[in-house]
């Protein structure tokens, strides 16, 4: 693997990125630097520090940087859970943007076990 950008884990990190975009688009302008702020920032943190880490070239880094990406997909988790709490999504988003997470949360742990037994 030559690039990050051949991780599928990266892909999906990336359109759950692109999907949250979409979906904080219509929250209100007083959540500007709010809810939606956050949820983009943390979304796109997620992608970054795969990319980051792969760009190490070092399998521990290379670990600590997708366990970083795992704190940054439970943060999300955490702001998406609360933006359908107060009615700034509809559950329908809420449970479709979880479900990506669910997903790359699953990957994120499955290279990290992976890593870690060829090291």
């Amino acid at each position: 693997m030559n690039s990050y950008r051949d991780l599928i884990v990266w892909k999906a990190a990336v359109e759950l990125a692109v999907d949250c975009y979409s979906a904080t688009k219509a929250f209100p302008s007083s959540e500007v630097y709010g809810m939606t702020s956050q949820i983009r920032r943390s979304s796109v943190s997620i992608a970054a520090n795969v990319a980051e880490g792969h760009g190490r070239e070092n399998t521990g880094s290379f670990v600590q940087y997708l366990r970083i990406a795992q704190g940054s997909l439970k943060e999300l988790e955490t702001h998406l859970i609360l933006s359908g709490r107060v009615a700034l999504m509809i559950e329908q988003d809420v449970l479709r943007l979880l479900g990506q997470a669910d997903e790359i949360g699953r990957m994120l742990r499955s290279m990290i076990r992976s890593l870690q037994q060829k090291s």
